[in-house]
């Protein structure tokens, strides 16, 4: 009887000791990629009157995002944004391996949703780029989550916009072959932008070749992309080479 008491016992902690479920240190899925280190915070709260610059990173398979096919694709996904309403797309560039945008949302749970749709988008249209005639790439194309930083003040709206739209120049992307000849990034939306210092006095504006097909932002109804952002310096030259992002 004792040693059959002893044995049930030992099988009850066996069970205690391998049991499964319940929350485990170390337990889920692992991070992965190059930028697997950085946490997953929360995304800032803001009001509606207050836009963000937005950053994409893309995977390093994807390759140089600066050329014909993908410009098309990502002006594709830009004309998707502006149909569905859910974030208003005011500037945005291409470079290498990122995205950067100014976007206007109506709050956190909008612009979660809009940059969700945004992405699939973007994704769908480089992939069937990227692939092999009828066959599209299949695997990731952006790298990590989107990172948001919110606009709270004209001096920080200005420095947005000439970051987003100069940032070629910070990248030197404008310094050797036909790139030296332009004023302003063709894989931007800065051809749209009237308020450049270049422009001041001008009738019209900088004229496109018939075979330019533009990045399709809309017009900022925030008052700091708008009107504010003038307070903080006035035009916006477009020789400018904007510093460090803080």
């Amino acid at each position: 009887m004792a040693a059959r008491s002893t044995r049930k016992r030992k099988q009850h902690v066996q069970q205690n000791l391998f049991r499964r479920g319940g929350k485990r240190r170390g337990a889920g899925r692992k991070p992965a990629g190059a930028r697997a280190a950085g946490q997953h915070s929360r995304r800032p709260d803001f009001k509606a009157s207050q836009p963000l610059h937005v950053t994409l990173r893309l995977e390093p398979a994807i390759g140089n995002l600066r050329r014909r096919t993908l410009y098309k694709a990502m002006r594709s996904a830009t004309i998707t944004a502006a149909l569905r309403e859910h974030v208003r797309i005011v500037h945005i560039s291409l470079q290498r391996n990122h995205v950067h945008m100014l976007v206007e949302a109506g709050d956190r749970q909008v612009l979660a949703r809009g940059m969700q749709g945004f992405q699939v988008s973007a994704a769908r249209h480089i992939n069937t780029a990227l692939g092999e005639g009828a066959r599209r790439r299949r695997g990731k194309v952006f790298a990590d989550r989107y990172h948001a930083e919110v606009i709270t003040s004209p001096t920080q709206a200005r420095n947005a916009i000439r970051y987003v739209l100069s940032n070629w120049r910070r990248h030197k992307e404008d310094r050797s072959g036909l790139a030296a000849t332009w004023l302003v990034d063709p894989f931007s939306s800065g051809i749209l932008f009237s308020d450049w210092l270049e422009l001041q006095d001008q009738p019209w504006m900088w004229p496109m070749r018939d075979t330019y097909d533009t990045l399709v932002v809309r017009v900022p109804r925030s008052w700091l992309l708008a009107e504010g952002w003038k307070r903080a310096g006035g035009p916006i030259s477009a020789r400018e080479v904007p510093g460090e992002r803080p």
